[in-house]
């Protein structure tokens, strides 16, 4: 019998609304319909910053399901969040765009730093025309750690709360004691200062750790009240004593700390959404260790013991949702990395009674570029551009793997570039959570059948497997009631 259930008899009749036991939820998922089937990108040369990009062919956009509701509507009864992660934000000063930073962009994991400046301001101003209830950023806040790119980036988000919107925050595994925080000088990266726990609460005082109802004293995890209805249990999923880790945990104070809040929350009669920057469950087959949280059960049961319907993170880079169970338990939603192409947000629309509602939203550089008055043709080109420059950095990533591992030596030239090309087309489509649109003829190609008969014992081979294996739906919407 779940704890919630004791208690319902005596609070059904004192609270008429707000927090409710859950009903057996049923998903509901936007399906994209089909789509016509176009060729992967050619991989091009780097393109001068100043110069437009090459045309590329874009990947099949979605089909709006004409009986769903418009993404805008909002519920009668609750609360709307905004939510992005990953940002990765680098304070200006800390480059001169030099070849350390340029090698940096071009063999990274497909931020688009060069413009992440831009990006930032877009953001910035589509929360202002979204405006939410809440916005939550969920982790790496900053590329890695530095100070200069965390008070730079507290600066921005003032922008924000001055127009009237609340912004709240967590730290990311590249947050806090990052010993690779670097500042690029030439061909170089030098070591810049970084910032510790204690730095990063301070930093931040006023998105979210001034405001808590209640902060945890093992942690920076902290409760935070949205409305009268709902509250955001934001959880320091990360490890950084005495210098940052990739992967993530919760101390183990900070589970009877949470056990607290559930019940305090309970007895108020509110909700709670639950935040980290690592992910609850297996988002990822092949990358488990660094993306799930360290001993994740201990974390699921305590929130399925108060039927918590939905737990909310970032981490991996690739849009996705998944459930605990097929019929049963949790869902937890993964918004992908605002730095990496297609660059978007989520927009959660949170029922008082449990129920929820979510899509993600691009972020239009294109129109944004153009108010602003650029002249820079990748930015009013931004869409072309990113898709462009995201298989270019995954094909690098293939490139340099047939470097380090010789089982791929008797490959010829063009074989590593098939191989190369159909990865980077397969895993952009699943940063978007697309994959499902590109599948069927992405494992008919060449350079597919070549990984499955030359990739083992690669690491790339095995996640571009486990890609496929998940490319059964679109990841963007996903609507439960």
């Amino acid at each position: 019998m779940k704890k919630r259930t004791a208690l319902y008899a005596a609070l059904i009749c004192t609270i008429m609304t707000g927090c409710s036991l859950k009903s057996p939820v049923s998903e509901t998922v936007t399906e994209p319909e089909s789509t016509a089937e176009t060729e992967s990108a050619e991989i091009p040369q780097t393109p001068a910053e100043t110069t437009a990009p090459p045309t590329i062919e874009e990947f099949p956009h979605e089909v709006e399901d004409p009986t769903a509701a418009p993404p805008e509507q909002k519920f009668e009864e609750g609360c709307r969040i905004l939510l992005a992660s990953d940002i990765h934000y680098l304070s200006r000063g800390l480059t001169d765009f030099g070849d350390g930073f340029k090698y940096k962009v071009e063999h990274g994991d497909g931020k688009v730093v060069n413009y992440i400046w831009e990006i930032t301001d877009a953001f910035i101003e589509a929360v202002k025309k979204e405006d939410p209830d809440l916005v939550i950023l969920s982790g790496d806040l900053t590329l890695n750690g530095e100070r200069d790119s965390h008070l730079d980036f507290a600066k921005k988000l003032k922008e924000i709360e001055d127009a009237g919107i609340p912004v709240i925050v967590i730290p990311g595994n590249h947050d806090i004691n990052n010993t690779a925080a670097a500042q690029f000088t030439g061909a170089q990266a030098l070591g810049t200062s970084h910032i510790g726990p204690e730095d990063f609460a301070e930093i931040y005082q006023d998105f979210g750790y001034d405001e808590a109802v209640s902060r945890d004293s093992a942690s920076l995890s902290y409760v935070y009240q949205i409305d009268d209805y709902n509250r955001a249990l934001m959880l320091d999923t990360c490890q950084y004593a005495p210098y940052n880790q990739v992967g993530g945990m919760i101390q183990e104070e900070t589970y009877d700390w949470i056990e607290d809040q559930m019940e305090d929350a309970w007895d108020l009669g509110m909700n709670v959404i639950p935040v980290g920057h690592h992910n609850l469950l297996d988002e990822s087959e092949v990358y488990v260790e660094d993306c799930t949280i360290e001993h994740s059960e201990q974390l699921i049961d305590q929130l399925d013991s108060w039927d918590v319907p939905l737990f909310l993170s970032g981490h991996l880079h690739v849009q996705h949702f998944m459930r605990e169970d097929e019929d049963y338990g949790i869902y937890e939603i993964v918004t992908s990395s605002l730095a990496t192409p297609p660059c978007q947000y989520g927009m959660l629309d949170y029922g008082d009674d449990g129920s929820f509602k979510y899509h993600t939203v691009p972020l239009d550089m294109e129109a944004w570029a153009k108010e602003q008055g650029s002249t820079d043709k990748n930015l009013l080109n931004f869409k072309a551009y990113s898709e462009e420059f995201l298989n270019r950095v995954f094909y690098n990533q293939a490139q340099d793997e047939f470097e380090r591992m010789n089982n791929f030596d008797s490959l010829t030239k063009r074989q590593k570039d098939q191989m190369a090309k159909v990865y980077a087309e397969i895993n952009s489509a699943c940063y978007a959570g697309k994959a499902v649109e590109i599948k069927d003829k992405a494992t008919e190609k060449a350079g597919y059948k070549l990984w499955g008969e030359n990739g083992y014992p690669s690491i790339l081979s095995q996640y571009l497997e486990s890609i496929v294996r998940d490319a059964t739906k679109d990841y963007n919407s996903l609507e439960v009631k």
